[in-house]
């Protein structure tokens, strides 16, 4: 037993190891880029930034421009397997709402660095084409996990699908062909809901964090978004006080 559990906690340790080497060269890519411009950074600054060789970098990131792109991307297979774990007694808004608020969770920790990504990605627009692929790919399985938690014996999520295509764009109406009408529509708007909470957080500074700012946007959603009452502060319109 005492082999296993040292095990574990090698392979916990090791894991933990690479998450911090894959921060530090998206962290020292986007900061060089937001001072000299993404096509002006190379691998081996970057590299260099980070404290690891260009050999190390290649072990996480298969072409310069993913350093970018792909600053986490574990993130959305993490999501999902969030959502299949979900108590069966909340809804599939509920299971997404919290999915994702656990992960925002990270996103606010390193709040500087994904804003500087935003600019960098603002004055790369083939970066920007990237990403919107890699949205939209992670947007399609996210749906189809939602489908399969609301029918399990349907033709939803069936595990792994070996990661999104960043290379490529938006997949075509028959990829797409599959997947029912609520769960594309959950799944578009979880990230619509994501997107505004960051960008209420950024202009505001409210004193609520990512993840209470992305469930009171959820608490809208659920509630039909009726207009809500006039609020003199950031206080969540569902009553939740800040220091709740």
């Amino acid at each position: 037993m005492q082999c296993v559990t040292n095990k574990g906690a090698g392979a916990g340790l090791r894991e933990r190891k690479k998450q911090a080497t894959r921060a530090a060269l998206s962290e020292a890519a986007v900061r060089l880029a937001a001072e000299h411009g993404a096509e002006n950074v190379t691998v081996e600054a970057i590299s260099n930034a980070a404290g690891v060789s260009p050999r190390t970098f290649f072990n996480y990131f298969d072409s310069h421009d993913d350093v970018f792109v792909m600053m986490d991307p574990d993130v959305g297979e993490r999501v999902r397997q969030a959502i299949r774990d979900a108590p069966a007694e909340l809804s599939p808004l509920d299971a997404v709402r919290e999915a994702m608020a656990a992960e925002l969770a990270e996103v606010e920790r390193r709040h500087e660095v994904w804003s500087l990504r935003a600019k960098v990605f603002q004055k790369s627009p083939h970066l920007l084409a990237r990403g919107l692929g890699l949205h939209m790919a992670e947007e399609r399985d996210l749906a189809r996990t939602i489908a399969r938690r609301i029918d399990p014996d349907g033709q939803g999520d069936h595990g792994d699908h070996g990661g999104p295509d960043v290379h490529g764009g938006p997949g075509g109406p028959c990829e797409d062909a599959d997947i029912e009408l609520y769960p594309r529509l959950l799944a578009a708007v979880a990230g619509t809901a994501a997107r505004v909470a960051i960008e209420h957080w950024y202009a505001h500074s409210p004193p609520l964090t990512f993840p209470e700012i992305f469930r009171d946007v959820f608490t809208h959603l659920s509630a039909g978004l009726p207009q809500p009452p006039a609020q003199t502060d950031d206080r969540p319109s569902d009553g939740r006080t800040t220091e709740s």
